[in-house]
């Protein structure tokens, strides 16, 4: 299944004129320039070749060459990074969340799906339901982003690795909860320019995202004092829970003003292991 050996002549040339071309992510335009097919003809092709495996659906009208060492499957989509790029219907997205943890190594978890930060509000596709998520944001929020390569010939947005600490601080439900924040943290900690990430945190301007940081900082005995007394000016007579993906509960005192519902313990505990 799926091997080009055993495709008609018109598929064959077409999934090898697409390889030449590097083309192993396409649309229907380039199956009509290829076999010199009308649209309805080139969409029937294509469905022929979705239906034997040979290719798999992105989204509507986008389509990625499976390969044939792979024997045939239909739910691979190639490399998540760009597979989450040809899915957005903007450039102004990036790889984000838990998913930029995982590109920045902060997690020992395997990769899951794939969290999309977007500017223009888009349903994930039917094809990508299980492994993308989509998170609107501003477009004057989108910053502290790089193109990364994520294969040896494809490029993905990515938040930097301090914008990434700031998004989960921000938004620790997308990022497997405070405990994985803090660990990822702990994982990185001689790789994070301090510096930008006092940066980062200024121009985000959120009161719980310093505090939140401070106290992680706090908790895992990493010394930066300038830091540390950047962030403290960020406490205001607010309350703001540790974790908003846990219940409200008070395990440990702290002087973030932070409803602590996680536990000191918890986060070293994991840091040790």
């Amino acid at each position: 299944m799926g091997n080009i050996k055993t495709l008609g002549k018109v598929s064959a040339n077409l999934i090898s004129r697409l390889y030449d071309e590097n083309k192993t992510i396409f649309e229907i335009s380039d199956v009509q320039r290829i076999s010199a097919k009308n649209y309805n003809d080139a969409t029937d092709l294509l469905s022929r070749l979705v239906k034997r495996k040979v290719i798999t659906r992105l989204k509507a009208g986008k389509f990625l060459i499976i390969p044939q060492e792979l024997g045939g499957t239909e739910r691979y989509v190639g490399n998540w990074y760009v597979a989450a790029r040809e899915v957005v219907n903007s450039t102004l997205y990036y790889i984000a969340f838990y998913s930029a943890m995982h590109y920045w190594g902060m997690l020992t978890q395997p990769l899951i799906k794939i969290f999309t930060a977007i500017s223009k509000r888009q349903i994930v596709p039917l094809e990508m339901r299980d492994k993308l998520i989509f998170i609107f944001v501003k477009e004057e929020s989108i910053w502290g982003i790089k193109e990364e390569w994520v294969t040896k010939t494809e490029k993905a947005r990515i938040s930097d690795l301090e914008r990434t600490i700031v998004d989960a601080a921000a938004h620790p439900q997308y990022c497997g909860g405070i405990t994985e924040i803090a660990k990822g943290i702990w994982i990185v900690k001689e790789r994070i320019d301090y510096k930008r990430l006092r940066d980062y945190v200024d121009k985000y301007g959120k009161n719980v995202v310093a505090k939140r940081l401070g106290y992680i900082l706090e908790i895992l005995k990493i010394k930066q004092p300038a830091l540390s007394r950047q962030f403290k000016k960020y406490i205001k007579k607010r309350y703001d829970l540790f974790d908003p993906a846990l219940p409200e509960e008070k395990i440990d005192k702290n002087n973030w003003h932070l409803i602590d519902n996680v536990g000191q313990k918890q986060i070293l505990d994991l840091v040790r292991y």
